[in-house]
C-alpha cells in the first residue's frame, strides 16, 4: 500500500524507498487487474475517447427537483423545470443502462435533484440490478438524505450498493442558511442509518467547503472517521450557472490537508482506487478515511471515466462542457441501440482533454448544478444525430419590470415608435364528456329528471357557455391593465376570441375546449398580455359556466402565446 507519513507539518523521507517499492507493486497490480478486465468482457468503442480514456462510469439524474435550495447549486432565483413529458421515463433509463452495461459500464450512479423523490425509485435500483449478469458491479445513488431513512431498506433490497451523502455543515443553524431549509436531523439519522446497513459496501459524505463559512468544520467531520468506516469527501466549491462562484470562496484541497496535518501528529496516504476523483488520507487507528475532490486546484480530467445523462436524457461528457446530445429525442424518433451508441461515439468522441482553468469555465451556457445531476430556456431542438446542441442556461436576464434597486416600475415607452401590433394566445380546459355534451347538445324543451339531471338543467340556465365565455373574454382583454399592475392601457383596435369543443381522438386523451384570442393595437408595446388575459378569463368563464356538472373534475392548461408580430423584439411564432 502506498503511505505517507507525516509528522507535524514535515513528510518523513526516511520511507521514501519503502514508498517507491510500494508504489511500483500498486501500480503493477492495477494493470494487471485492468488487463484482466479487459480480456474477459469487451468493451465499446463508443466509450473510448480520442485520449483512450474508457468510460465505465455512468450517471443518471432522474429528476430535476430537489427538497433542499443549497446556495452552490440551485440559483437563488430558482430554475426553469423540464415538463413532465420531457423527462426520461423509468424504461427508457433502463433501456439506456442496459445499452451502455452492455457496452463495459461497470458502475451506474443515480443522482437528481435529490434521486430519492423519483416515483418508482425502488423499482428503477430493481432494474438496473437485474443488469448484473450483463457485467454491472456497482449500483450507487448521491442523495440528501432528507427522505432516505424511510426508503433506504427498500433501496438496499433491490440492490443499491453505494451511498453518497451530501452535508455540509454539522451545525443545524448552518445548514438551514446554506440550504434554505430545515432538516439537519433528517441527513443525519440517514447516514447513521446507512453506516449501520450492511448491505452497503461503501458509505461516503460529500462536504462542499465554502471559505468563511464551513470551512473551520473540516476538523470535526475527519474525527467522523474515528469510530465510524466511512470516507469524508471534501469537495472544492466548483462554478456553475447561476451560483456566484468566487475563486475567493473557493479553499484549496491542499490548504486543507495543511490545516488537518496541524491538527494530527500523523497523517497516511491510502491506496486509490482506479478512476478515483479523490485523494484519500487517514489518520493511523481511525476506522475511516478522508479525501480531497480537487477538480478546480489540481484536476483529475486525465484518469477521468465518467459520463452523464441528465433527467430531460442528453448525455454530457464532461461535468464542465455546455455540450449535449439527446438521447431521448433519439429514443421517442425509434432509434434502435446501435443508433443510440453511435451517438454516444460521436458525443464521446468529442470530449475535451480537460476542462478550462476555473475561471475560464463557462456558467453562461452550463447547465445550473441541479440540473446535471445536475433556469434555462427552451429552444426547438433539431435533431442530435449529427450535431451537439447547445443549450442557454443564463440566469442573468434583467426584469424589466424592476428598478436598479429591485423595486417594482412601469417600463417608460415613451421613446417607442408606434407599430401595428398582433399577438394569439391560445389555452385548453379539459371537460368530463357529461360537460362536453351540456356545450355541444341542443337544449331540451322539457326539463329533466335525476341528480346529475338537474345539475345538467342548472348549468343550461345560465345560457349559451361558449357564448358568455367568449364575451367575457373580449371584456378581459380589454381591461388588462386593471388586473396586471404593470401593464399600459392600451386602446384595442381589434380582439377576436374562438372557443373550440374538441372530442378526444383516442382512448388517451380527454374532452377539452380549446380557446384562442387575437388581438390587435396601433401601439408603442405589445399585446401579449391583452391575448393571454383573453384565454384566461375566457377559460374562467367556462369553468364557471360549468362547475355544476364537472367543477371538480375540471383542469385548466396549456396557456401560451402562439403568435407575435410587430415591435422590437421582432415576430414570433411558435413551434407546434
Amino acid at each position: 500500500m502506498r503511505t505517507y507519513l507525516w509528522r507535524g507539518p514535515h513528510r518523513i523521507n526516511v520511507f521514501s524507498a519503502v514508498r517507491t517499492y510500494a508504489s511500483t507493486g500498486q501500480q503493477a497490480h492495477a494493470r494487471a487487474k485492468i488487463a484482466r478486465i479487459d480480456s474477459s468482457r469487451p468493451f465499446a468503442p463508443a466509450l473510448i475517447d480520442t485520449f483512450q480514456r474508457r468510460h465505465d462510469y455512468l450517471r443518471i439524474s432522474l429528476t430535476e427537483r430537489c427538497n433542499l435550495r443549497c446556495f452552490y447549486c440551485m440559483p437563488e432565483e430558482g430554475i426553469e423545470l423540464s415538463p413532465q413529458g420531457k423527462l426520461l421515463t423509468n424504461s427508457e433509463i433502463l433501456r439506456l443502462a442496459s445499452l451502455f452495461v452492455k457496452s463495459g459500464v461497470t458502475k451506474i450512479r443515480l443522482t437528481g435533484g435529490e434521486p430519492t423523490i423519483r416515483k418508482g425509485i425502488d423499482e428503477i435500483i430493481g432494474g438496473l440490478d437485474s443488469l448484473r449478469p450483463l457485467g454491472l458491479k456497482s449500483i450507487a445513488m448521491t442523495s440528501n438524505g432528507i427522505a432516505l431513512p424511510r426508503k433506504l431498506p427498500a433501496l438496499l433490497q433491490n440492490g443499491l450498493t453505494h451511498l453518497n451523502l451530501s452535508l455540509d455543515t454539522l451545525d443545524p443553524f448552518k445548514f438551514e442558511f446554506m440550504t434554505r431549509r430545515r432538516g439537519h436531523e433528517a441527513v443525519l439519522k440517514s447516514l447513521y442509518a446507512a453506516l449501520a446497513s450492511p448491505q452497503l459496501v461503501s458509505v461516503k459524505l460529500n462536504v462542499v467547503v465554502i471559505q468563511g463559512l464551513n470551512d473551520a468544520e473540516v476538523v470535526d467531520f475527519v474525527e467522523l472517521t474515528k469510530e465510524n468506516d466511512l470516507s469524508v469527501r471534501f469537495i472544492e466549491f466548483m462554478p456553475f450557472t447561476g451560483n456566484s462562484w468566487d475563486k475567493k470562496k473557493m479553499v484549496p484541497s491542499d490548504e486543507l490537508l495543511s490545516r488537518i496535518r496541524q491538527h494530527y501528529s500523523i497523517v497516511e496516504r491510502t491506496a486509490d482506487e482506479v478512476n478515483d476523483t479523490a485523494r484519500s488520507w487517514q489518520v493511523p487507528g481511525y476506522k475511516g478515511t478522508f479525501g480531497f475532490i480537487s477538480s478546480m486546484s489540481d484536476h483529475f480530467c486525465s484518469s477521468c471515466n465518467r459520463l452523464r445523462i441528465t433527467a430531460d436524457g442528453q448525455i454530457k461528457v464532461c461535468l464542465f462542457d455546455a455540450k449535449e446530445v439527446s438521447l431521448r429525442d433519439e429514443m421517442r424518433q425509434g432509434a434502435t441501440d446501435d443508433d443510440l451508441l453511435k451517438i454516444v461515439g460521436r458525443a464521446v468522441t468529442g470530449k475535451e482533454e480537460k476542462h478550462a482553468h476555473m475561471e475560464d469555465i463557462d456558467v453562461v451556457t452550463n447547465r445550473p448544478m441541479i440540473l446535471i445531476g445536475a433556469g434555462y430556456s427552451r429552444s426547438p431542438r433539431r435533431s442530435s444525430t449529427r450535431y451537439l446542441q447547445t443549450r442557454s442556461y443564463s440566469t442573468h436576464a434583467r426584469l424589466t419590470h424592476l428598478d436598479e434597486t429591485g423595486r417594482a416600475s412601469m417600463v417608460d415607452v415613451s421613446p417607442k415608435d408606434e407599430t401595428h401590433r398582433t399577438a394569439t394566445a391560445s389555452g385548453r380546459i379539459f371537460i368530463p364528456a357529461v360537460a362536453y355534451q351540456v356545450i355541444t347538445d341542443t337544449y331540451p324543451s322539457s326539463s329533466s329528471s335525476g341528480e346529475m339531471n338537474k345539475a345538467v338543467d342548472k348549468a343550461r340556465r345560465k345560457g349559451d357557455a361558449l357564448t358568455v365565455a367568449q364575451l367575457a373574454a373580449i371584456m378581459g382583454s380589454k381591461r388588462t391593465s386593471d388586473l396586471i399592475p404593470l401593464c399600459h392601457p392600451l386602446a384595442l383596435s381589434h380582439v377576436q376570441v374562438h372557443l373550440t369543443p374538441e372530442a378526444p381522438s383516442d382512448p388517451e386523451t380527454r374532452h377539452s375546449i380549446v380557446c384562442t384570442a387575437t388581438v390587435s393595437c396601433q401601439g408603442k408595446t405589445g399585446v401579449e398580455m391583452e391575448a393571454l388575459t383573453a384565454v384566461s378569463v375566457g377559460l374562467l368563464t367556462v369553468w364557471d359556466m360549468l362547475k355544476a356538472v364537472a367543477g371538480k373534475e375540471m383542469v385548466i392548461g396549456e396557456i401560451m402565446v402562439t403568435e407575435k408580430s410587430g415591435g422590437r423584439s421582432g415576430d414570433f411564432t411558435r413551434q407546434s
